[in-house]
């Protein structure tokens, strides 16, 4: 499959140079990004209590102004489903033509989905795959491709054995359930004999800081950590950590393991200081990029096709719509500097 040329070049330029200035003269498509009424593509934004989630809000303007995509003023539904139903009725009322949003609860979705696809509405959902409702198209990474690298890292470097406390997002969310699902069934099939205890935290730092203290209170054993999300759970761990002396570097036998997800710069940091040992980087940029990118198709009465595309994903058919798999590779101290990876570009 082949992006259309002109964008397809225009796209791969912007995520390549990644935080590059906004142009503001850009003709094809639409309008610059910040406008509202008719035409925009509405923007809802999932919360802003997550450093990947800000620096995905971040990038939106960015990419739309480079793709010449007109969006309205974002709005944001704080991780409640009711409040993205509403925002979602805002945006069509302003006159939005198509809509991207990425729902947390990925089951309460699907009826509002239904009732905008008959209303002709297009949807793109980022990061997330609703589990019912009909949509546009999904941009997002192999979720269960995390739980799978997750495994391996910790499995390797704690030698099959030993206990792992897994921050398990939330259950109510497809994201949260493929990385628990292929995380349980990796660890059962590779590494029998290391004990994991799944945290439920619903995506809450607080949460996992509490399932964190507790378990070193019961199990001060403890060789690894899983974190689903970097960017809620990094700060709370690090801090326990601290306070009990553990933070210490992978020479140290105190040294505990830890494998995240998100690829966010904090993370890279990490890696390099030796706090944490790898992430697995879903690309904030590309998810804005080609978001807006399939927004515009979508208003243009484009039907996705589905195979390889020309920036390194694969598009499959859903029961409800199309899913954009893009890469999210594993980074380790190895490749930490790697310029391709976002979070080195995200300033």
């Amino acid at each position: 499959m082949k992006i259309t040329r002109v964008l397809g070049v225009a796209l791969a330029a912007a995520l390549a140079v990644g935080t590059a200035a906004c142009t503001k003269d850009s003709t094809e498509g639409g309008l610059p990004a910040g406008g509202t009424g008719p035409g925009a593509i509405g923007v809802d934004l999932p919360r802003a209590d997550s450093d990947f989630w800000n620096a995905y809000a971040s990038y939106v303007p960015i990419k739309a102004n480079e793709l010449g995509a007109q969006i309205s003023n974002p709005t944001n539904s704080q991780n409640e489903i009711q409040k993205l139903i509403s925002n979602l009725d805002s945006l069509v009322t302003q006159g939005a033509k198509a809509l991207l949003i990425a729902p947390q609860d990925t089951g309460a979705i699907g009826p509002k989905l239904d009732e905008l696809y008959r209303r002709k509405i297009p949807v793109i959902t980022v990061d997330t795959r609703p589990d019912t409702g009909n949509v546009y198209m999904v941009v997002r990474a192999d979720n269960k491709a995390y739980g799978q690298k997750a495994c391996d890292e910790l499995g390797k470097r704690m030698n099959g054995t030993g206990k792992v406390v897994e921050f398990q997002g939330a259950l109510s969310s497809i994201n949260g359930r493929e990385r628990s699902e292929a995380f349980k069934q990796c660890m059962t099939q590779k590494f029998p004999n290391i004990k994991v205890f799944e945290e439920p935290t619903e995506w809450e730092g607080s949460k996992a800081q509490a399932a964190l203290e507790t378990r070193l209170s019961t199990d001060p054993d403890i060789k690894g950590i899983y974190m689903q999300a970097g960017g809620v759970y990094m700060d709370a761990t690090i801090q326990v950590l601290k306070q009990r002396n553990l933070l210490v570097p992978n020479t140290d036998p105190r040294h505990i393991f830890i494998v995240s997800n998100d690829g966010i710069p904090q993370e890279l940091e990490a890696i390099r200081k030796g706090e944490i040992d790898a992430t697995v980087s879903q690309p904030a940029d590309a998810y804005a990029g080609y978001g807006i990118y399939w927004a515009k198709q979508a208003m243009a009465g484009v039907t996705p096709k589905e195979g390889p595309t020309d920036h390194g994903s694969v598009v499959i058919k859903l029961p409800n719509g199309y899913e954009d798999q893009l890469p999210a590779p594993l980074v380790t101290k190895e490749n930490v500097n790697d310029p391709a990876l976002w979070g080195n570009r995200k300033k």
